[in-house]
């Protein structure tokens, strides 16, 4: 299987997996000059991509952790979705949640790409759930 890249801008990096294990696409800020980020800030980073992800598919934005651990820079809703039929440019809203600004720099390794394959299934209502042992307990409900 192939995913189609299309660099909408002249800067742009393809997506690259940094290690022969690794999951993830690391994708990189299409940026013409550096953009700081203050605290409690949130503002969208270009990746200059577009891409034609699988029917069935999707491509999910995650946080680089060397970034989100040292800089507390991450995507503001944690975890950003693209659709298989979303044929614009890739941007991921990236929020400081440091105590001191970040400035990123332009190329600089912003988010992970993963992709992975959805399970869309048909929605119906209906009267009643199968019971399970858990039943209704939410959070909390099997710790001590």
């Amino acid at each position: 299987m192939i995913l189609q890249i299309k660099k909408l801008r002249e800067n742009a990096v393809l997506p690259l997996r940094a290690t022969g294990g690794s999951v993830g696409y690391d994708l990189c800020a299409a940026l013409e000059e550096p953009v700081t980020l203050n605290p409690g800030e949130t503002k969208p980073v270009p990746t200059g991509l577009a891409m034609a992800i699988p029917e069935g598919y999707g491509g999910f934005l995650f946080a680089r952790s060397g970034l989100a651990v040292k800089h507390g820079i991450a995507p503001a809703n944690c975890v950003g979705v693209i659709d298989s039929d979303y044929r614009g440019e890739v941007l991921i809203g990236l929020h400081n949640h440091g105590n001191t600004p970040y400035t990123i720099q332009p190329g600089e390794r912003v988010g992970q790409l993963v992709l992975l394959a959805a399970a869309l299934l048909e929605v119906t209502e209906c009267e009643a759930l199968e019971e399970t042992q858990r039943g209704a307990g939410g959070f909390g409900s099997t710790g001590r």
